[in-house]
């Protein structure tokens, strides 16, 4: 099993959410977060002075997968966040070692 997380523009929730609805991910946790990268920020015009916003709006999704269906979630995120511009997002991929459904104690897979 395998956690995805996923940080990706505010405005393409909606699309990754339906394009991993399709290849049939329907459980996920998102998370309103901000951050910084290459992108840095940027500077604002706030009446008439000017200030630096350093930490951007962003997307985080999180999603535990089938070992088999990493490189399709992956490539579903890709596609549907890519925009082609700097600060699209990034993509984490890491393991997991066990799973536990607090309401049933199903375990592992069936847990999902």
């Amino acid at each position: 099993m395998k956690k995805i997380e996923a940080v990706i523009k505010p405005f393409k929730l909606e699309d990754v959410k339906d394009a991993l609805a399709e290849i049939g991910i329907t459980g996920m946790t998102v998370s309103e977060v901000k951050g910084y990268g290459r992108q840095k920020g940027h500077s604002e015009l706030y009446r008439g002075a000017e200030y630096v916003v350093d930490f951007l709006p962003k997307i985080k999704m999180e999603m535990v997968v089938d070992d088999a269906m990493v490189d399709s979630v992956v490539n579903t995120v890709v596609e549907a966040a890519r925009t082609g511009k700097i600060g699209d997002g990034k993509i984490f991929v890491s393991d997991i070692n066990k799973i536990v459904r607090i309401r049933t104690g199903e375990t592992d897979m069936e847990a999902i």
